[in-house]
């Protein structure tokens, strides 16, 4: 697990709430500060590495344990 400087909790949110709220939390961010994520949405690993490839913030790596996905990004 890295460290952290904010963490969103999107657990029991479907797409594309998770996406929304990461869009969000690093609006509130800057520039290399890393944001946790933690969704139960199996289709988050998608969208966040495609919402990584849109807006430039870094997907540094995610994991699955039990259902629930955790996310580290970077914001750019």
């Amino acid at each position: 697990m890295l460290d952290h400087d904010k963490e969103l909790d999107a657990r029991g949110l479907n797409c594309p709430l998770p996406i929304l709220r990461t869009k969000k939390s690093l609006a509130d961010m800057t520039s290399g500060q890393i944001l946790k994520i933690v969704a139960t949405d199996p289709g988050a690993t998608r969208d966040f590495q495609a919402f990584s490839k849109q807006t430039g913030n870094e997907l540094l790596e995610h994991a699955e344990a039990e259902g629930v996905f955790t996310y580290f990004m970077r914001k750019k």
